[in-house]
């Protein structure tokens, strides 16, 4: 087995722009949420004539739908995403634009048959109900609550009961916002690191597992993750997703 410090090394060295995770092929998996997430994208985007991805990151998703409604619009807040997401969704006719983390979103009121959005940062209810047209739908996969908390907590330490990202603190705010829920899954998926290498490039993209990360200012804690895998195998998390979508009455 290679040592702790070229395993860090590498996965700190690797590009994480997009949202792509093939870098990750032979060293982690991650089980995917049971209802298909982009093929629901893709049968709800085949029957409306104008639809928003919010959060697109470099637009892997939103590239796979087969059949573009005719206007197709992606935001995406992180700069470096956003020049991969305008190449990724460049061939299916998909405009991208560069928003700001925080609301408004830059359309005008019932813009969109159809809002997505796949792991959004944030979901700004009252803007995706405003640019809504009447009749209209939003679908989402969403993070849930203490997601991988078990390679937060073997950096970090023990955490307290994750305050935010519950299934049911979404379902009342899109119902604050005037729009009716009507579907909410979840799903408790196996999550599996082979090295250390694999666990800094997640940390590295997805910023929110141990917010702050830098290799530098955890190195202690991954040599003594990496001495872990080596004594017991593979490290194990879970990941915590949910789909919910709602509609504008």
């Amino acid at each position: 087995m290679r040592g702790a410090d070229e395993l860090i090394a590498e996965g700190a060295a690797a590009p994480v722009e997009g949202w792509d995770f093939a870098w990750l092929a032979g060293r982690a998996t991650e089980e995917r949420p049971p209802w298909g997430y982009a093929r629901l994208v893709a049968a709800r985007m085949a029957t409306v004539r104008a639809a928003l991805d919010i959060d697109t990151g470099g637009g892997e998703v939103l590239a796979e739908v087969p059949a573009p409604p005719p206007l197709l619009v992606a935001t995406e807040a992180w700069p470096p995403n956003v020049p991969v997401a305008r190449r990724t969704l460049g061939r299916i006719g998909a405009s991208v634009v560069h928003v700001a983390d925080r609301p408004p979103l830059p359309f005008r009121d019932a813009s969109f048959d159809l809002v997505v959005s796949r792991h959004p940062v944030d979901t700004w209810w009252d803007e995706i109900a405003r640019v809504l047209r009447p009749g209209g739908g939003y679908l989402s996969q969403q993070i849930g609550a203490g997601t991988v908390r078990e390679l937060s907590e073997a950096v970090l330490g023990p955490l307290p009961r994750p305050a935010s990202r519950h299934p049911e603190q979404a379902v009342a705010a899109a119902e604050a916002a005037g729009l009716t829920v009507v579907d909410l899954r979840t799903a408790t998926l196996r999550t599996v690191f082979h090295d250390v290498g694999a666990v800094v490039w997640f940390l590295r993209k997805v910023v929110w597992t141990v917010p702050g990360f830098t290799v530098d200012r955890y190195r202690a804690e991954l040599r003594r993750l990496h001495e872990r895998i080596r004594a017991e195998g593979p490290f194990v998390a879970h990941a915590q997703r949910f789909l919910i979508e709602a509609r504008r009455p």
